[in-house]
């Protein structure tokens, strides 16, 4: 397995014969001249702005000062391939509108714009000549005690050479014997090189490019996929119960007249008998519809909100349901939508499994949170992962940043608690 990073090809025996000393030192150089550059250009864009801001048209280069750690940390992260294969992705947001004010403001408002400015001034002002330091210790300073026979032979003729200009060499196995020191200097060198280039990959990582950003940006993405295709789905279930009320349901109420008055003509008969069936049939399959387009999304849900259609649901259900609502205005479709399936569900396992003689839907909103609790005096024992159809709509509330908790001893009674956070959208007067 090929090494991610300088860290893991120094721990392997080979690298002094591998590409990655010279990556090392390749990271070091380009460093050096890419902060002297940083430098230069930090250095006059603040002087102009600084000096033109008395007469408002320096304001924009001050602006672009401020944002110089942008292309600063974009360069720092492409260089930082040369010592760390893992990805090195940005932590900038996409802005909510196109345009370059949008861009700006959500430019100037994150914290990694200001994160990386800061890492830009301190590349311009302390690493760029640590890196040059390095680059210059490590190889500078071996290569030219290498070099010494070769300077004692053309620029001291022979006679003596200068190592590093500070000591004099004028015999020729002297002057060998500092070549191969050179060579284990320059080994070390090698080292230092990969050490000095992982410690400063590090920090560039840290500040520019971290390994938990792309997670959590991910994270953050998945999050609010997740929540727009709630949205979508609900957006296409009210769109699947118009169609059905404004089409099909229209169509069998018509269809069900038609066969009346035609029963209501036809002579008593086989004729008749088979209208009346016919009739029947209709009638039922009309009332079936009914309930699937409520199913699917309750239209009283759509127009009154969450309490009215909490209140429909108790009046359809066969046990007794006392229903407590305070809700003063309308939330978000995706949770009035969340919590009424939630009610509909739970009331429709009382119906089923609890043997209850009553139940109780209370709940409110505060604090930025609903509540809702659905209760009845039932046998208990109830199980949310038991064919309740209550685990599909704890993913569903999950998604909308809430959570469902089930109590139900043996023996009764059965509390549902439904929580998730929202705002109102609308207050009633």
């Amino acid at each position: 397995m090929h090494p991610r990073n300088v860290w893991q090809a120094m721990s392997a025996p080979g690298f002094l014969l591998s590409a990655w000393p010279w990556r090392a030192a390749a990271y070091l150089v380009t460093g050096a001249v890419a902060g002297a550059v940083t430098l230069v250009g930090i250095v006059a864009a603040a002087a102009a702005g600084g000096v033109l801001a008395v007469v408002v048209v320096g304001l924009p280069l001050l602006v672009l000062t401020a944002l110089a750690g942008i292309p600063v940390a974009q360069v720092e992260r492409h260089r930082l391939r040369l010592v760390d294969r893992d990805p090195a992705p940005g932590r900038h947001r996409q802005p909510t509108a196109a345009g370059p004010w949008a861009w700006l403001t959500t430019r100037l408002r994150e914290r990694a714009t200001w994160r990386e400015l800061g890492y830009a001034l301190l590349f311009a002002g302390l690493l760029w000549p640590v890196d040059a330091l390095v680059v210059t210790t490590a190889l500078a300073l071996p290569l030219s005690t290498v070099a010494t026979p070769l300077l004692m032979a053309t620029v001291g003729e022979g006679e003596e050479a200068k190592v590093l200009k500070q000591w004099t060499v004028t015999t020729w196995p002297t002057a060998f014997g500092m070549a191969v020191l050179g060579l284990l200097l320059l080994a070390l060198g090698a080292y230092a090189l990969g050490l000095a280039a992982g410690a400063r990959a590090e920090l560039t990582r840290v500040l520019v490019a971290p390994r938990g950003g792309d997670l959590g940006a991910r994270v953050v993405e998945l999050t609010r996929s997740r929540v727009r295709l709630v949205d979508a789905f609900e957006a296409e279930r009210r769109r699947i119960e118009r169609d059905l009320h404004d089409g099909a349901q229209q169509r069998l109420v018509a269809l069900t007249m038609a066969l009346g008055l035609a029963r209501l003509d036809a002579p008593s008969g086989p004729l008749a008998d088979q209208l009346a069936k016919a009739h029947g049939e209709a009638g039922k399959a009309l009332e079936e519809l009914r309930e699937l387009i409520r199913g699917i999304h309750p239209k009283v849900l759509a127009d009154y909100g969450l309490k009215a259609a909490v209140d429909d649901a108790a009046d359809r259900s066969v046990v007794p349901v006392d229903v407590r609502l305070e809700l003063s205005g309308r939330l978000p479709r995706a949770v009035e939508a969340a919590a009424y399936f939630v009610v509909c569900e739970a009331l429709a396992n009382t119906a089923r499994h609890s043997g209850a003689d009553r139940a109780e839907v209370t709940g409110g909103h505060r604090d930025g949170r609903l509540f809702l609790e659905i209760r009845d005096d039932g046998r208990g024992g109830a199980e949310a992962g038991e064919g309740s159809g209550l685990t599909g709509l704890a993913d569903r509330v999950s998604v909308l940043g809430g959570k469902i908790s089930l109590s139900s001893p043996p023996g009764g009674p059965t509390l549902l608690r439904v929580e998730i956070p929202c705002e109102w959208t609308e207050r009633f007067a």
